[in-house]
């Protein structure tokens, strides 16, 4: 009886499907409508491809519709892939969508800017998908800048390897290899003519310097960055720029996606790895964003290894600054948006931050470390002497605690530190660490001078980077102390002579949001 039954509904279905006019549609008259009449693929770099958009194609009419043709105005030689309702391709003929009903066409493009009519460095390349090309004619627009760069990327060793460089051995004696590659004499200078495009590590070798020059841009592919040798330096010398959106003459380090989707995804690229023995490292006037650690920087002790003025680093996978063992000098620095922690000197060191803004906001995923992370632990039974201080600084984020100290149980190890003048976000309701001498905020002014607790900073906007904080309400306005510089902010204005604020930003009026 089952078997009857199911034989009946089958049988119906049948003949319910051959009674239809699924095949039956009528040629489009010119009335589809479009998602968009103009699709913008953004800024691509020559010869890597873009990312791939879609365009939404609807037959608002009663009837099941044909489009004749579906193609690219130039044919097979546009340099725009298409891939209509499933099917890939550059030009398409019989292409049905059924009443009240729609398909998706996608879109990609990758161009080679050699082969493009301009003399320029930029071009803006367009096409268009037409759609049945008799009287019924309708277009829609394909936009994209195709940006011409200067790439660097390891020899391609012919079989099926490409050049590597060596970092020393592991525990086993086995060699450590890396995708990359030591710049030549000849690329020892990042200009701001065309952007950088670098795959892999690409490596200053030891004894030379590279000299980044104010206004370049250096994007990074997957899994690749810049490594200092022991003995060499890299020097990023930006300037201020007049527009604070262009950043004209700002240095700016990220990722090779320009799409506008990828401007703040995190972990596009690794790191500028400031490896042991560089030396006389410095960064002005620069940002540094998306990265998996914005500087890292190990086994540098030396005077001063590594300087930073004006400095921004952002949506970092891991660390923006991951000192081990280094020496560095910041002001006016602002570190925001890292998986684990924003500043973390580890493993000893001597530090110094004047102005510096460390915050950390991030909403990717659980977060159980500090914005600042300080600690001189070598193993389980030694440590390494760590000497820091924060002068006039702002450590803050979305945890209760964003101060982490971690001392070695070796006494031969010193772990001497100060906060002085700064805002600090340290709260503590079940009195976990009162009995803790690292964190006696109030009782030892050897460590902690001046200092503000736990008072809101009054950010401007965390979830876009902004740390400008608010005249008159924020905890960390007129509570530096002025015989510290710099005398100016990270955007040029001066600090009030008597009461300046902590942080990177001088305090400033914040715009009505009505207006």
């Amino acid at each position: 009886m089952k078997y009857v039954y199911g034989l009946a509904i089958l049988c119906s279905i049948v003949l319910w499907s051959s009674c239809r006019n699924d095949f039956e549609s009528v040629p489009s008259t010119g009335n589809l409508e479009f998602s968009r009449d103009t699709v913008f693929l953004d800024t691509i770099f020559t010869n890597i491809g873009s990312s791939t958009y879609n365009l939404k194609v609807y037959n608002r009419s009663d009837e099941d519709i044909n489009i004749p043709t579906v193609g690219l105005a130039q044919g097979e030689a546009s340099r725009y892939r298409l891939n209509v309702d499933g099917l890939p391709g550059k030009t398409f003929s019989d292409i049905q969508i059924m009443a009240k009903d729609s398909i998706f066409i996608f879109v990609e493009t990758t161009a080679d800017i050699n082969e493009l009519p301009t003399e320029t460095n930029n071009f803006l390349y367009t096409d268009q998908i037409v759609f049945d090309a008799g009287g019924s004619e309708q277009e829609v627009e394909l936009v994209t800048l195709v940006q011409d760069a200067v790439f660097l990327f390891p020899d391609d060793l012919g079989n099926g390897m490409v050049e590597t460089l060596n970092l020393g051995t592991d525990g086993e004696g086995n060699d450590i290899l890396i995708e990359g590659f030591f710049l030549d004499d000849s690329e020892l200078i990042f200009t701001n003519e065309k952007p950088y495009v670098i795959y892999g590590y690409a490596a200053v070798p030891p004894g030379r310097t590279l000299n980044v020059e104010a206004g370049a841009r250096i994007h990074f592919h997957r899994n690749s960055g810049i490594l200092v040798a022991n003995g060499g330096t890299m020097i990023a010398n930006g300037l201020p720029s007049t527009d604070p959106e262009a950043l004209e003459n700002q240095i700016i380090f990220e990722g090779d996606r320009l799409e506008p989707e990828f401007s703040d995804i995190v972990g596009q690229w690794g790191a500028i790895w400031l490896t042991s023995g560089s030396t006389n490292n410095q960064f002005r006037h620069t940002t540094i964003k998306n990265g998996t650690v914005g500087l890292l920087m190990e086994n540098n002790d030396g005077d001063e290894t590594l300087r930073l003025e004006n400095v921004q680093i952002y949506n970092s996978a891991n660390y923006g600054i991951l000192a081990r063992t280094a020496n560095i000098y910041g002001e006016n620095v602002v570190i925001n948006n890292s998986g684990e922690s924003s500043l973390a000197c580890s493993i000893g060191g001597t530090y110094t931050f004047n102005h510096c803004t460390f915050a950390n906001y991030w909403t990717n995923s659980f977060r159980n470390t500090p914005t600042v992370s300080l600690d001189n632990v070598l193993n389980e039974t030694q440590g390494i002497s760590l000497q820091a201080e924060f002068n006039n600084c702002i450590i803050y984020g979305n945890e209760l605690r964003e101060l982490g100290l971690f001392a070695s149980e070796d006494a031969s190890a010193s772990f001497t530190f100060n906060f002085s003048n700064s805002l600090i976000r340290f709260e503590d309701p079940q009195d976990d660490f009162s009995d803790n001498p690292l964190y006696q905020f109030e009782d030892n002014i050897q460590l902690y001078t001046n200092v503000v607790l736990n008072l809101d900073p009054v950010f401007q906007n965390t979830n876009l980077n902004n740390f400008n904080i608010e005249s008159g309400t924020s905890a960390a306005d007129g509570i530096a102390n002025p015989s510290i510089g710099p005398s100016q902010d990270i955007t040029g204005a001066s600090r009030s002579t008597t009461a300046p604020d902590a942080g990177a930003y001088e305090s400033t009026v914040f715009p009505d949001p009505e207006d």
